[in-house]
């Protein structure tokens, strides 16, 4: 798979409020004392299973994760408290292949001049109605992040943890290091953390954009 139109939006929140929301053997990971909250929208293209084609409904589509950083065992990684999609194909074969909240919305992505104009509406009976819309530019070139900073704390993760039926399960993804653009970023409306009972107030504390990755990743396996 591809990830392109990368935005990452990351809000300090309540480590002891996080946890609340994880299963058991899953600890919240923390930077500057607080955990971090992150709202991540782009568009996913060339996806599919290896050595298969693609599925037509499923090879491009919008997105948008709810995410958080945390670690298993002591390995770092990402945990999804939700995943937005407006392909129902992927929606599905997401929940049953890998366990992840993924959920049905109706999703615009669109460019005027400099600048890229994203919404998302959440239409899943599964969860609550959350919408988000924003816009941003970027304002400066795209880098690595610094080893020891915020932006290396939040991207570079290589594995995912969710809970497949009950079990916790990790599967490990590869790509190159994240390059990472400032941005002048205006979020209009946002409550895609009320499946966490949180509000997230005023302007994100680390946004940045992020140049297209190409992905592998493996089916979770089951956490020892």
């Amino acid at each position: 798979m591809a990830w392109e139109e990368l935005l990452m939006l990351h809000w300090p929140v309540d480590a002891v409020a996080l946890q609340s929301h994880l299963p058991v053997g899953v600890q919240v990971d923390t930077f500057a004392g607080s955990a971090w909250l992150g709202i991540v929208p782009f568009r996913m293209t060339r996806t599919r299973l290896r050595r298969l084609p693609p599925v037509p409904t499923a090879y491009q589509f919008l997105e948008l994760n709810v995410r958080s950083y945390v670690r298993v065992d002591g390995k770092p990684g990402v945990w999804f408290f939700s995943l937005d999609a407006e392909s129902r194909l992927a929606v599905e074969g997401a929940r049953w292949r890998f366990g992840l909240p993924y959920f049905k919305a109706r999703m615009q992505s669109s460019r005027r001049g400099e600048r890229r104009f994203y919404t998302s509406e959440r239409r899943d009976g599964r969860a609550p109605v959350a919408t988000f819309a924003a816009d941003w530019g970027v304002t400066g070139p795209a880098l690595p992040a610094t080893p020891g900073s915020l932006p290396h704390f939040l991207v570079e993760r290589y594995c995912l943890f969710a809970q497949r039926r009950g079990q916790l399960v990790g599967g490990d993804i590869v790509h190159a290091p994240w390059q990472l653009a400032p941005v002048d970023v205006n979020v209009t409306t946002n409550d895609m953390a009320r499946l966490l009972a949180l509000e997230l107030r005023g302007p994100p504390t680390s946004a940045f954009a992020a140049l297209p990755l190409t992905i592998a990743a493996w089916s979770p396996l089951a956490c020892s």
